[in-house]
This record gives C-alpha cells, structure tokens and sequence, in this order.
C-alpha cells in the first residue's frame, strides 16, 4: 500500500531506528535525506530535458573510460575523440545519491574515491574550455543552464544538511561522501557556465547597484 497512517502523527522510522521506534519527520537525519531526495528527482527533470536536445559534453576518450569504468588512471592529455551522453553522467549522479542516501540513512554503503575523482575529471576538463571564474554571476541564459544552476543550489542544500546531521549526531558517512557532495555542486556550476558559453551567451555579474 501506498499508505500504513503510522506517520500521520508527524514520525517515520529510520533505516536504523529499532523496533517501534520512530523518529520526527523534522529531524536532521530525515531532513538530510529529504534535501538528497529533492536533489536526485529534480536532476531526473534535467535527464529529461537533456534527453530532449542534442547537447553534449565533448570529452577525451580517457574521459569517457573513467565515466564508463570509474578508473583514477587519466591520461589528460589524450585525444578528443568520442563524447559521453549527458544523460548518462546525470543517471550515473542519481545511482550515487542513492549511495549517500543509504549511507545516510545507516545503511552499510559507503563511497567510493574513484567516484570523486570521476567528478572532479569532469570538471578539470569542461574548466579548460571555459575562461577563468573573476566574480559572481546571475543565473540565467539557456533553460539547460538554468536548470544546471538550480541542481547546483539543490547539491548544496543536501550538503548542508548532511553536515547538519552529522553535527547533530543522527548522521554518519564518511569523509569521501562529504567530498562527493561539495564536488557534485562545482560540477553543476561548471555546467551551468559551459551551456551558456557554447550557447554564445555571455555571462552577468551582479552590480550591486
């Protein structure tokens, strides 16, 4: 059933919670788990609307190896010669959040580095055709790169309240999934701007006027 009425009252039982206990719906641990949530349905959207467009992420083959076998052994300087499917990368983020999701939740999952290092190819690698970050910028521009923005405001909500968690004691994970996280937002933004770019729009800074 799609329904038990046991959290009516405002409780739900956590992962770890033992028999009968139940936990408020309020608490740091079922609010961390709810902003990874968010996080993994709205990047659904963004899969479908990538899925939609013939945008891509041109990459190394290196690149693509290290997306495809979570490899750490990148060659940086091979050729550009095939390109990963964006839709790809954002299914293979969703698997991971379920990781952390677990994780959060006291289950006995936990990351993996190569999973960090993956993002953070990624990365290095959309940095190189992008000119170098001088200020803040408005978001805006293409739909895609809107949507990148509002992933990378949604990774960074979840980040904090996993810390949120952790400091208040009802979360355990391990230093590689904090890593992940603050990564998986750098990604977003690094994202956000090379739609824009290839898309000719230039990037806003705020005036504070």
């Amino acid at each position: 059933m799609l329904y038990t009425r046991k959290g009516d009252s405002g409780t739900t039982k956590a992962f770890n919670s033992k028999p009968g206990e139940r936990v408020p719906k309020s608490s740091c641990q079922t609010e961390a788990l709810g902003a990874l949530d968010e996080l993994n349905s709205f990047i659904g959207l963004l899969k479908v609307k990538l899925a939609d467009t013939s945008w891509t992420i041109q990459v190394s083959a290196s690149m693509a190896e290290a997306v495809s076998n979570e490899t750490t052994a990148i060659d940086s300087t091979h050729s550009i010669d095939s390109a990963k499917k964006p839709t790809e990368i954002i299914q293979w983020i969703q698997g991971c959040l379920f990781i952390i999701q677990a994780e959060v939740a006291g289950a006995d999952k936990k990351m993996e580095r190569a999973k960090v290092d993956r993002l953070e190819f990624m990365i290095d690698w959309i940095e190189k055709e992008m000119p170098p970050i001088k200020t803040f910028f408005i978001s805006g521009g293409t739909e895609l790169a809107v949507l990148f923005d509002i992933s990378r405001t949604l990774a960074r909500k979840a980040e904090r309240r996993v810390i949120a968690g952790i400091e208040n004691g009802e979360v355990t994970v391990g230093p590689i999934t904090l890593a992940f996280l603050n990564r998986l937002s750098s990604l977003f933004y690094a994202l956000t701007r090379i739609s824009n770019h290839r898309s000719g729009i230039k990037e806003q800074a705020p005036t504070y006027r």
